[in-house]
């Protein structure tokens, strides 16, 4: 999903309906429905014990980029461990949803936490998509697929920095996506090991795929936005 700044003094006890409002709020007005949505709400559930306990959302964010890098190992070793491989990805994924939960929640969303959170994000990405490439998948279209989903983060931010505002438009490349695909294949991989290399090149090109939709997806959202003359 997209990575918007924002910041908001002193905690905020929200229910989930306000949790969820308060995240399309710093996301420049996107509603929070269907993948993205279920994601926030589970990342909610998560994250309110943590804010509870003074937990700092930059911990989170950290740990989060730890957990990513295990999944890199685990897909090296090939076989069964790559199932291992599979958890590994969905928990650093719901640390990454957990850490602005907790920041929202406890009033500590901060310039400094959107840009971690970003560098956090693409760095994760790449252990994603470097875990398909160690799993067998071809390393070229790994490096495609990978490339574009930054390539998407770039045109974002790109845009943030002409004057958009808003987060542009949910694609269908966001992380959670991401998340979902990786994690699919690799269980694909882990399942059939005999082909796990035909698993994982899916893998990888589903990553290509999406990310080239998405990616036009955005840019026809961005130039709509900022195609206009300046006075």
């Amino acid at each position: 999903m997209p990575d918007v700044p924002g910041a908001r003094p002193g905690g905020v006890p929200l229910n989930r309906e306000g949790y969820l409002d308060r995240w399309s709020e710093l996301h420049g007005g996107v509603a929070p429905r269907g993948i993205v949505g279920g994601w926030l709400s589970l990342a909610y559930r998560t994250g309110r014990p943590l804010a509870r306990l003074g937990v700092p959302p930059d911990v989170v964010t950290l740990l989060g980029l730890v957990v990513a890098a295990l999944v890199l190992p685990l897909a090296a070793a090939g076989g069964r461990w790559v199932l291992l491989a599979v958890a590994v990805v969905v928990l650093s994924a719901l640390l990454d949803g957990v850490d602005g939960t907790v920041a929202i929640l406890s009033g500590r969303v901060t310039p400094w936490g959107y840009v971690l959170d970003s560098l956090c994000d693409r760095l994760a990405d790449a252990c994603y998509v470097g875990a398909l490439w160690l799993a067998g998948a071809d390393g070229p279209l790994c490096v495609l697929g990978g490339g574009i989903s930054w390539l998407q983060e770039y045109l974002r931010a790109r845009a943030a920095g002409g004057g958009m505002s808003e987060a542009g438009v949910i694609t269908v490349s966001e992380r959670p996506t991401r998340v979902i695909v990786t994690a699919m294949f690799l269980i694909g991989a882990g399942l059939y090991p005999e082909d796990a290399a035909g698993w994982a090149t899916a893998g990888a090109a589903a990553w290509a795929t999406l990310g080239a939709v998405g990616v036009g997806q955005l840019a026809v959202v961005v130039r709509r936005r900022l195609g206009r003359e300046l006075p």
